[in-house]
């Protein structure tokens, strides 16, 4: 005990010396570094160098920052990992120049209203290893951000908010309580990296699929077991996926169904293959009954004939090979892809590697 109150005394007097000397050169000061001094407390006399652009301060002992980095309107690095910070602080809205933002291996449990407020020109921003059940809504501001990493966290949700980072590059989410994705994901235009191994996801969406320039999926460790139509062609260059319990291949006889429907599908199924540019009745009904063109913006595709449907009368796994430019899992031999059935005269007439999904 006595040896580490010597060593605190001896880092405080050496912290205390590096300061003096950043100080002395006053407004010309641009890099302070800081690491691993068993700091307690963020000097206030940082307040001092207000043309700062780099401060390094992790690997102490800080729980808070002081009031005095309102005036680091020039930084563009700010470290302080490995901490004992329980929010991302308020004080962060004044950083108008922050580029660079770790927080890691904290205690972090919430953002303090307002932090994201001035980050208008954050590109990286690191919160693994800390204690976040949920992001604010306010993360939608943080409108540059290229690289967001929240590995290590309890995230139960992604707010729909995120998906709205138009120029995000970089998603990490490993190691989270995450049960599923937004459909509005569709709109990380640049998304190129998304890693989402060892969560509870069991389903992703769709619109994952509009991902035209993701080239790097990780979904190992999650309870994913059949995958979104259309994500075979994704343009990936590497997709790890073991740890799922995915379908296989695995034939059995369906029994035969008979093709009832209701008028509403007769009508709809008919309405929705026959382009209305082609009948003007059709044409008046779509602008005079809005319900119709609810129904029909809800259409599926048949996985045999192609046409155009709305109730599924069977919901089927179709086994395709991976892409030979996707570098992939091991034992990956073919991926499930999600796949609808319009009728059982389709069923009967579907490719050998189409199968219907039991459900018990």
């Amino acid at each position: 005990m006595v040896t580490f109150f010597v060593f605190c005394f001896f880092s405080k007097i050496m912290t205390e010396r590096l300061l003096i000397k950043a100080l002395s050169g006053g407004k010309n000061t641009k890099i302070i570094t800081l690491n691993g001094k068993k700091i307690t407390k963020m000097p206030s006399a940082l307040g001092k160098l207000p043309g700062l652009k780099t401060l390094a301060l992790q690997n102490n002992l800080i729980p808070k920052v002081c009031p005095e980095l309102c005036n680091l309107t020039q930084l563009t690095t700010l470290n302080l990992g490995n901490n004992l910070l329980e929010e991302v602080p308020e004080e962060m809205k004044y950083l108008v120049s922050l580029k660079n933002l770790h927080l890691a291996g904290n205690r972090i449990c919430r953002f303090a209203p307002g932090a994201c407020d001035g980050l208008q020109n954050l590109i990286l921003l690191n919160l693994n290893n800390n204690h976040l059940t949920q992001l604010p809504q306010e993360v939608n501001r943080l409108k540059s951000l290229t690289h967001m990493s929240i590995n290590f966290n309890q995230l139960a949700s992604i707010p729909r908010e995120l998906c709205f980072l138009k120029n995000l590059s970089e998603l990490q989410l490993n190691y989270n309580e995450l049960k599923c994705i937004p459909e509005e994901i569709k709109f990380l235009k640049k998304l190129q990296k998304l890693l989402l191994a060892r969560n509870n996801i069991g389903v992703l969406p769709k619109e994952l699929c509009d991902l035209k320039k993701l080239r790097i999926l990780d979904i190992a460790g999650n309870i994913i077991r059949i995958f979104p139509s259309g994500f075979q062609d994704l343009k990936l260059r590497e997709f790890y996926c073991e740890g799922n319990p995915l379908f296989l291949q695995w034939p059995e006889i369906a029994k035969q169904q008979e093709n009832v429907w209701s008028l509403q599908e007769i009508t709809s199924r008919f309405v929705i293959n026959h382009p209305a540019e082609n009948n003007p009745f059709l044409m008046d009904a779509m602008e005079w009954y809005p319900e119709i063109r609810r129904i029909i913006s809800q259409r599926k595709t048949c996985a045999v004939c192609g046409q155009y449907f709305i109730t599924t009368w069977l919901e089927c796994v179709q086994f395709v090979p991976p892409p030979k430019a996707w570098k992939i899992s091991k034992n990956l031999q073919l991926v499930p892809v999600r796949a609808l059935v319009c009728s059982y005269k389709c069923f009967t007439q579907r490719d050998p590697n189409l199968f219907g999904i039991a459900r018990v």
